[in-house]
């Protein structure tokens, strides 16, 4: 009999937006229709779910029940991106994959003939978990032999649901709550009246009535419960790849003749996107070296885009930071190029468009600009997290998205305390006096005050550290912010606030 799973990646969309707002993620938060206080709520995270905020509710509906909700909206873009995204992963698995078009985050696959590649199903089901989960995504993969016995456990399982026979299949979907699945509010809530709550109360329903009382669509649901509603796996074959490869002749530095080369192959493929209805989301661009190893990388614009002069602008703000780095090379040999591409959304014009002072488009396209020059990694935000020093409290995190800033009134500006990468070893010394040895070789003027010590002591699972923190003000006005070492015996410069 053939094998059919399902892969849900719950309520995606809502996982797309606490990746924006890691600070939502102990609050109830919805994706929103629209963000308005009569905006219906689509998706909804577990501490939602647990005050009995639940999908098609209005957002004002949800704020009564808690005051504590978030909610926002998510680009259909930015989710069939990530949908895409997601097919590629799971078409390593699986040559059949079936992404569901009205639930974004549920795949089925094709789950036969995979003996010879997995031991055994559960294997393959835990495999294709663990991949997603170490991308970032909460997951659950059911295996069993109906399409909608594999979704309905899907929803509902945390480790993968593995059935053997078709009986065990049908036992434990009969036991899924129907608020799990894609059943609309007001039908939810008229079924709960009859004291329906579970899959298998709901096919108890006698068959002939469910569309006279409930519609076409819930008697179509019933028939896919009931298995009497044949659906194949319908699999999408993957895209063709819209790639380009050029070899020179002989070995080439010249930034401009590489660029024509480039640019001749870059509108020839951006048409190709075009024809697709799609606009490049990313460009993945190697280069081989003659006498060099060769060079990967990928730009991104903006925004997805088929402006063919902004992408060849980027491509030569990196390519020619990449010559400078292989100046010693005799020169390029080959050019490879790939362009990976997305839907395009055609926006409906405004009536009334919403001018702000900050032009973000404009701030996006130069952070393109400036991460093209000078690497990925050129335009960062600071991001906190757990630590026991002071510099592991914080870590550098890519900029992905330009949002409009959100300041707020204060009364008393606060004070910046700019922390060194490193710290900067300052006097080393043997005396055990922290605050003689300050006095005596303070360079930048004489201590006029100190605060403290702020002891940070432990490290006994790693390097024992016992750090004794300072302000000190000095007479020329500076406010530094220094520790002296107990185990070093050295007093070392940490930072200065301003």
């Amino acid at each position: 009999m053939d094998r059919i799973a399902c892969v849900n990646v719950p309520e995606f969309p809502l996982q797309i937006l606490l990746r924006r707002h890691p600070e939502w993620a102990t609050l109830p938060v919805a994706v929103l229709d629209r963000d308005k206080a009569q905006g219906v709520t689509l998706w909804v995270n577990e501490a939602a779910r647990r005050v009995r905020i639940l999908p098609g509710m209005r957002y004002a509906s949800g704020l009564s029940l808690s005051s504590q909700l978030r909610g926002a909206e998510v680009p259909a873009s930015e989710i069939g991106e990530g949908v895409e995204s997601l097919g590629r992963t799971l078409r390593f698995y699986s040559a059949g994959v079936e992404p569901s078009p009205e639930e974004p985050g549920v795949f089925w696959l094709d789950a036969s003939g995979l003996s010879l590649l997995y031991p055994s199903l559960r294997q393959w089901a835990s495999a294709i978990r663990s991949d997603l989960v170490a991308a970032g995504f909460r997951a659950s993969v059911a295996v069993g032999f109906t399409r909608f016995g594999v979704y309905a456990n899907a929803k509902t399982a945390s480790d993968p649901a593995v059935f053997e026979t078709a009986e065990e299949e049908r036992a434990r979907t009969a036991t899924v709550r129907l608020d799990r699945l894609g059943l609309e509010a007001d039908m939810r809530e008229t079924l709960a009246r009859l004291g329906i709550h579970t899959v298998g109360g709901f096919l108890d329903l006698p068959a002939n009535s469910v569309k006279k009382r409930f519609g076409a669509d819930v008697h179509r649901f019933h028939l896919l419960a009931r298995g009497a509603l044949f659906a194949p796996l319908c699999a999408q074959p993957p895209p063709e790849p819209v790639a380009a490869s050029a070899h020179l002749d002989d070995p080439e530095g010249n930034l401009e003749r590489l660029m024509a080369v480039v640019e001749m192959h870059v509108r020839a493929l951006s048409a190709r996107l075009a024809e697709r209805g799609e606009v490049l989301a990313a460009l993945a661009l190697r280069l081989s070296f003659d006498g060099a190893e060769p060079a990967a990388e990928c730009l991104r614009p903006a925004r997805p885009t088929l402006d063919v002069e902004q992408i060849v602008d980027l491509i030569r703000l990196r390519l020619d930071s990449v010559l400078s780095a292989h100046a010693a090379a005799r020169g390029v040999t080959d050019i490879d190029l790939s362009l990976e591409g997305m839907p395009a959304v055609h926006a409906q014009g405004e009536l009334f468009a919403e001018r702000t002072p900050r032009d973000l488009e404009a701030a996006a396209r130069a952070f393109a600009r400036l991460r093209a020059e000078l690497g990925d990694g050129a335009v960062v935000r600071a991001r906190l997290r757990d630590g026991h020093l002071p510099e592991a409290r914080f870590e550098w995190e890519p900029v992905a998205r330009i949002e409009t800033p959100r300041p707020r009134e204060v009364r008393l500006p606060p004070l910046v305390r700019r922390i060194y990468a490193r710290p900067v070893r300052f006097s080393p010394s043997r005396r055990r006096d922290a605050n003689r040895d300050l006095a005596a070789h303070l360079d930048d003027g004489s201590v006029r005050e100190t605060l403290g010590p702020y002891i940070v002591a432990g490290g006994w699972w790693q390097r024992e550290v016992q750090r004794e923190y300072y302000y000190v003000r000095t007479a020329n006005g500076r406010s530094l912010w220094m520790y002296y070492d107990r185990p070093r015996v050295c007093w070392f410069l940490h930072g200065e606030v301003e």
